[in-house]
């Protein structure tokens, strides 16, 4: 299959910040390409070097065979995009503003169409001041797809969205991908990158530490789960993480989440916390995630916060 998207060792730098250091991946047409990570991984500024919003440093980047800077007008006229943050004046109606984007693009689309599309089109002639967080993020994919583009790029598309108003954007991607579109989208939300995602890059620190489909990066883990439970009391960290097979020790709430690998192994963590006295409730044996190849990889969970036992110092730079 061909690749709508070709990124070959591209470097971007802000004054001492390195935003993306030396990144390679390829996307196949027709494909949901997610680059996943925290806050200030670096995912935006690879989005929009490959965009042409930005000029890397260094590297090779092509999108349907162009170079995104040096043929960025004509590529332009091929691709949606959905920035991380934008706006419309409050009082344009949105009809109107499809209408206004669409007669920007030499293959001029319908805007009535593209309204239908995201589920608008009842919409039309309300103001941008009376939309809501979520009818607001499906104008500005109306807005990317308008001229029916061949590939798509949604910068962290749900971020502040109910849950809802997140399902229905969910739905809208997998939409896009069925007409026949290249989809590459950035999201601090693994469930996100799971559900939609044939293949993910997960960044940190502008590197890409983990590229492949989301069932091999999960397999990866092996035989790895997570026995899960609320603690009632004291817990000796350090000793469920002295136990053979134990991984990695995480608090999150009142929550304790112990990741162990190895046949048998979650049963011998909760015989050993009985046997300790600690009082505990709620206990789930859980499979692994995006979220847990995330984590073996880096030592650090999501928010930043170092794991116990973990061997590595990360604080989390502004999004560049």
């Amino acid at each position: 299959m061909a690749h709508a998207v070709t990124v070959d060792q591209l470097t971007k730098r802000f004054g001492s910040v390195t935003a993306a250091a030396g990144v390679s991946f390829t996307i196949e047409s027709g494909a949901i390409f997610g680059i996943v990570g925290p806050n200030g991984a670096g995912k935006t500024t690879i989005l929009e070097c490959i965009e042409g919003l930005r000029r890397p440093d260094a590297g090779r980047v092509r999108v349907l065979g162009l170079d995104p800077w040096r043929d960025r007008f004509e590529l332009r006229e091929r691709i949606g995009v959905q920035l991380q943050t934008a706006a419309l004046p409050e009082r344009i109606r949105v009809g109107e503003a499809v209408a206004l984007f669409a007669d920007l693009y030499r293959r001029r689309g319908d805007p009535a169409a593209a309204l239908r599309r995201v589920g608008l089109d009842d919409r039309r002639d309300a103001t941008v001041a009376h939309l809501s967080g979520g009818q607001r993020q499906r104008l500005f994919i109306a807005l990317a797809l308008v001229h029916e583009p061949d590939v798509v790029f949604l910068d962290e598309l749900t971020t502040g969205l109910d849950p809802q108003a997140r399902r229905d954007a969910w739905a809208l991607v997998r939409d896009i991908r069925a007409r026949g579109a290249t989809v590459v989208l950035t999201t601090h939300f693994m469930e996100e990158a799971e559900r939609l995602c044939d293949r993910v890059a997960i960044v940190d620190r502008g590197r890409v530490v983990a590229l492949d489909s989301v069932g091999r990066l999960i397999a990866s883990l092996g035989e790895e789960r997570r026995v899960a439970f609320t603690h009632l009391g004291v817990i000796d960290e350090a000793a469920v993480l002295s136990r053979p097979g134990v991984v990695r020790v995480e608090r999150i709430g009142d929550r304790v989440v112990v990741s162990v690998r190895g046949t048998g192994t979650a049963g011998r963590v909760t015989t050993a916390l009985e046997e300790s006295g600690v009082a505990f409730d709620d206990l789930r044996v859980e499979r692994p995630t995006l979220e847990d190849v995330f984590l073996a990889r880096t030592g650090m969970p999501l928010a930043g916060a170092p794991l116990a036992g973990a061997p590595l110092a990360y604080a989390v730079e502004p999004e560049v």
